[in-house]
């Protein structure tokens, strides 16, 4: 079997002025923080897999979601590359939740200039492109 990389997705999701991150749990990451996201699926939009993964992890909804940036992560211990397509989001509705206990140990809103530690390496890569949510994209 040849080993390609795989593709996600993270959802940056904004209210109030503050960025939603996730403490993982039994995966590779386990016990970094990150965004809302997965795995995209075949034949789904970047958009449609942001606010799938969004809602069936922290039963939240989104909108105005949108491309941010990518990023090229390789897990050299778990033998894992994958290519992250962040999104960004505006909050819309919803009770924050912790919908998958077993992947996630808890949900909370973060300045984004003081984030939660440690970081998983897909959002570490993202801080190293000096990206922000809330400056816009030079060209």
């Amino acid at each position: 079997m040849e080993n390609r990389p795989k593709v996600g997705v993270g959802v940056c999701i904004i209210k109030d002025g503050k960025v939603l991150w996730g403490k993982r749990k039994n995966s590779h990451g386990a016990s970094h923080w990150c965004f809302p996201g997965g795995h995209l699926e075949f034949n789904e939009s970047w958009e449609e897999c942001a606010k799938r993964e969004t809602l069936e992890e922290t039963n939240l909804h989104i909108k105005n979601v949108r491309f941010a940036t990518a990023t090229n992560d390789t897990f050299s211990a778990e033998k894992k590359h994958y290519v992250t397509i962040f999104m960004l989001a505006d909050f819309d509705s919803g009770e924050l939740k912790c919908m998958e206990p077993e992947k996630c140990d808890e949900w909370d809103w973060f300045d984004w200039d003081n984030p939660p530690q440690p970081l998983f390496e897909s959002e570490v890569n993202l801080y190293k492109q000096e990206f922000n949510p809330f400056k816009p994209a030079s060209n």
